[in-house]
């Protein structure tokens, strides 16, 4: 039957579902700006920042407003303890966009850079996984929530690529380390901008199955 207060919890899905929009908006542009090099794209990423930011306290405020005065049932408690944590998720991916765009500002104003490496591969990858992260809370599918981290290795993979070949650069080339050391830390943000989309779906597989898949054998991700 349904619960008298489930609106108030439909009302924390949505929220959680237009922040996931939001967030996934921030990567991409991201991403164009730095491709395109594109300052005002870049611009629009920082803006958005600012919006994912607000959800994520308005979540928090609903979460707790909702555990206060609902006595929430125990598949309730779920809801809203993976609401909160893939918020944060979904925020703490918000800022590596943010620093990314900031980066990608920073290297127009510099001159062309002629190879990103393997960063276009990545950035898809990473904004792949996001979506699938979020779609698969949108309509419930624990089984694309699965592939979510099982695809992540190749995100770091490439990560660690990068970091050979721009030191490389570098040490061959020293009036290309500025630029080398910008895509540097903007692979290092879209390997975590990768990392957190996986968080998010193991909060999914323990939301619809009761599950804690984190560290386990099938999620483990080395680093660098």
């Amino acid at each position: 039957m349904k619960r008298y207060f489930h609106h108030e919890l439909e009302d924390l899905r949505k929220h959680l579902i237009l922040m996931g929009e939001r967030t996934i908006d921030s990567v991409r542009l991201a991403a164009q700006a730095l491709l395109s090099e594109d300052v005002a794209t870049a611009g629009q990423v920082i803006a958005l920042d600012d919006e994912i930011d607000r959800l994520e306290i308005l979540i928090d405020a609903e979460c707790i407003r909702y555990i206060t005065l609902r006595g929430p049932v125990a598949s309730d408690v779920r809801l809203i303890t993976v609401a909160m944590k893939a918020s944060h998720e979904l925020e703490r991916a918000g800022d590596e966009a943010t620093s990314i765009a900031k980066r990608a500002r920073k290297l127009a104003e510099k001159g062309k850079i002629d190879d990103f490496n393997h960063i276009p591969r990545m950035a898809d990858l990473a904004l792949e996984l996001l979506r699938d992260a979020m779609d698969s809370f949108i309509t419930e599918n624990v089984d694309k929530a699965h592939t979510v981290p099982r695809r992540d290795k190749e995100v770091d993979d490439l990560n660690r690529e990068n970091y050979v070949q721009l030191t490389d650069k570098i040490s061959l080339n020293p009036e290309v380390s500025h630029a080398a050391i910008e895509l540097i830390f903007i692979s290092k943000s879209l390997e975590r901008v990768a990392d957190h989309a996986t968080n998010i779906a193991e909060e999914v597989i323990f939301l619809l199955k009761g599950e804690d898949v984190r560290h386990t054998a099938e999620v483990k991700r080395s680093g660098m």
